[in-house]
């Protein structure tokens, strides 16, 4: 996959969310008549596009009903040893620059603690977050194959 794109509220505002998770800016472009860009990080790569009248995002974590692209998630097996401790400096974090810059930065929603999941033979510890337009984000880490 070359990448997955994002529709945001305020670019500005969505690169130092995905900047504090790992990502960078790798390009910086208009399509059509707004900004976009492309991060790379976390083994991906993301293009997030402002959209000038944004509305907001049906809740797909939320609603189980919820029909289309669900989330997007990331491997952090080989960068963490402890999903929760990640998820806890990553919450720290975020409520620190959110004192400092409420405008740029607001406090990390947990959609789901980490949990561990078997799929297949594989255990995971896996967790969600929403990122700053409230999209679902889903962490996980290898436990055991």
């Amino acid at each position: 996959m070359h990448h997955a794109s994002i529709r945001t509220a305020n670019i500005h505002q969505a690169i130092a969310f995905y900047e504090l998770l790992g990502f960078t800016v790798k390009e910086r472009f208009t399509t059509g008549y707004t900004l976009a860009c492309w991060m790379e990080g976390l083994g991906g790569r993301i293009e997030l596009i402002q959209i000038p009248e944004p509305k907001p995002a049906p809740d797909a974590f939320g609603d189980e009903h919820y029909v289309g692209y669900y989330h997007l998630s990331f491997d952090l097996s080989d960068r963490i040893s402890d999903l929760a401790l990640w998820l806890t400096a990553l919450k720290t974090k975020l409520s620190e620059l959110s004192q400092k810059d409420p405008s740029q930065f607001s406090p990390l929603t947990i959609l789901l603690e980490p949990q561990q999941q078997m799929i297949g033979h594989t255990v995971y510890e896996v967790a969600f977050i929403a990122d700053c337009d409230g999209l679902p984000l889903e962490f996980l880490r290898i436990l055991k194959q």
